[in-house]
């Protein structure tokens, strides 16, 4: 019988009118900030679906912006997050694609650049309820919810490396709740993603890096 959150019966605790066009858009953008390693400068948002159609009348700009800017679900700031972003000098953009239709109707992509021109795009779903889903990283299909502790390792797909990941994790009694790898194609990039139950140390990333074959390491900590 499949698990039934606390969530599914009485949903989440927000400001706004939507748990999926508001809650579900601040949970994303939070997910894709707490991803960036560094500050941000400029985004874009590109929305699908229903966040295309009705992103203005439902807050879903001023929930994803509130997000990119580090506000929870609940934050009273999410009403103001225009003129925040104004103050701080972060550069945003909207734009609604109403032309791609094979993807789930509340989707939006995440397009940023970071002050050392650094980017990263990033696609997430809001599935209802105020649960979300990454499906992808810079073109690469991948698939996790956030609701774990999460490393997510940009590396070669290289013989090997899961089990560096792996070993690395076990060395500090890490416990891997899940653990998967997606990839471009064979010997291209990869992401590894790795969910666990408990917090995960910040040293470890510093040990991934190690590897010659790892790119980036990011840390999501629940």
């Amino acid at each position: 019988m499949p698990s039934i959150s606390i969530f599914d019966v009485i949903g989440p605790n927000m400001v706004g009118p939507s748990s999926s066009h508001t809650a579900g858009a601040v949970a994303i953008a939070l997910l894709v900030k707490k991803m960036f390693n560094g500050p941000i400068s400029k985004v874009e948002f590109v929305l699908y679906g229903s966040f295309a159609k009705t992103y203005k009348g439902h807050g879903t700009d001023r929930a994803l912006l509130a997000g990119i800017m580090g506000f929870e679900t609940y934050d009273l700031r999410i009403k103001n997050s225009f003129q925040l972003a104004d103050e701080c000098g972060l550069k945003y953009t909207f734009r609604a694609d109403e032309k791609e239709t094979e993807v789930h109707p509340n989707t939006v992509d995440i397009h940023i650049s970071g002050e050392k021109a650094e980017t990263m795009s990033v696609r997430g779903v809001s599935l209802g309820g105020g649960k979300i889903k990454i499906v992808r990283i810079n073109g690469i299909d991948v698939d996790f919810t956030g609701e774990y502790s999460t490393l997510v390792i940009r590396h070669h797909d290289y013989p090997g490396m899961v089990a560096y990941i792996a070993t690395s994790l076990s060395e500090r009694n890490v416990n891997i709740a899940f653990m998967r790898l997606f990839r471009e194609r064979k010997g291209a990039t990869a992401y590894s993603v790795v969910e666990s139950d408990e917090e995960i140390p910040r040293e470890l990333l510093e040990k991934l890096r190690e590897h010659p074959k790892v790119e980036d390491v990011m840390l999501i900590q629940v």
